[in-house]
């Protein structure tokens, strides 16, 4: 090849990348409720019940880790979103009360409704919990402790690798040290029953609260949230049952919850928090975008759900509805919940 052919290519390159990316539409932004229903609100997810009917859930209070902090919830069936209702309330036990946290929403191929949540006074003290519904969210079971060293999916929706198989990632802040560790855990529907899968992560990243990738076969991948400025990865190879060694990723992150989806393409959308952390826990979550990816290791902004000076926007979750619709609610300053919806078109190959 002539230098003159490299050089061609090499300018026509970034031509090429941008008329591979999919293209984007009709960006819909709604505030779940107008008026709050509590002073602060965080953590939420949302999962579909059928077409043109959503559920998301979310966790509020005085401020997160207060003892009034309960799960709340909205259903939209057409273009409103109901009032918010509490669908679980803080525990009080042994003279304490114990605030509730990071509900996740999942309804499984059998069409059984999880909410998964957390019980605790602080994330290296909680324990895990979760209500069910076989009626799509109308009625709803008693609260359920999960067994001991289980906390269920610790922020973001499991993926189902077989029908009746939950594949949940999960995480621990240990209570001594503040160390972040990740693991998965295995839910088998039929007879009740959990087990653990570990992550190897012999460089000891710090991180937590990973979401899922798949990629066809038995290939899937994980994202996790860290405390080094990017987020850190893991492969496997046998539909989660093994795991490659952690290691970083080209995805800037200001230690802030992503979650991802797997599009009916095969293709792949993150929603991040992509600046910088800053000195304080909240800096770097005033920009939220959108992030799309064909094989879940070169990533590019698609756009921005919200860029301000200040401010928090952040633990965003996202679905794919079966119309193809994108969903995704996250924190908008910890006042509301809000809810975007757009189109996505393929990418051209």
């Amino acid at each position: 090849m002539t230098p003159k052919a490299v050089i061609f290519l090499l300018l026509l390159l970034p031509f090429l990348m941008h008329a591979q990316s999919p293209s984007y539409s009709d960006v819909v932004l709604t505030d779940i409720f107008d008026e709050p229903v509590t002073a602060s609100c965080h953590a939420s997810t949302i999962v579909e019940l059928g077409p043109d009917h959503l559920l998301a859930a979310w966790f509020g209070g005085t401020q997160e880790g207060a003892k009034d902090v309960a799960i709340y919830a909205s259903d939209r069936e057409g273009e409103e979103w109901s009032r918010p209702r509490q669908l679980v309330a803080p525990l009080v036990t042994d003279g304490d009360t114990l605030p509730c946290w990071n509900p996740v929403l999942f309804r499984s191929a059998r069409g059984r409704l999880y909410l998964f949540y957390k019980v605790g006074k602080n994330p290296r003290e909680w324990f895990g919990a979760l209500l069910t519904s076989d009626d799509d969210g109308r009625h709803w079971s008693d609260p359920r402790y999960l067994p001991d060293g289980i906390l269920g999916p610790i922020r973001n929706k499991p993926i189902e690798t077989e029908a009746g198989i939950l594949l949940c990632g999960s995480s621990t802040e240990d209570p001594a040290t503040d160390a972040w560790r990740v693991h998965l855990e295995r839910y088998y529907e039929a007879d009740d029953r959990w087990e653990t899968v570990a992550v190897p992560n012999p460089r000891e990243f710090e991180i937590i609260q990973p979401t899922f990738l798949e990629h066809g076969g038995d290939t899937l991948q994980i994202l996790c949230r860290s405390k080094h400025d990017r987020l850190v990865g893991s492969w496997s190879y046998d539909r989660g049952d093994s795991w490659t060694e952690a290691d970083t990723l080209a995805i800037p992150n200001s230690n802030s919850g992503v979650d991802a989806v797997t599009l009916n393409t095969g293709d792949f959308l993150l929603v991040n928090n992509p600046l910088p952390r800053g000195k304080n826990w909240w800096n770097g979550r005033n920009v939220l975008d959108v992030e799309y990816s064909a094989d879940g290791r070169q990533w590019e902004p698609l756009f921005d759900l919200e860029r301000h000076p200040e401010g928090e926007y952040s633990y965003p979750a996202i679905i794919q509805a079966t119309d193809g619709t994108i969903h995704v609610v996250y924190t908008f300053d910890r006042r509301i919940i809000r809810h975007a919806s757009f189109q996505i078109s393929p990418a051209k190959r």
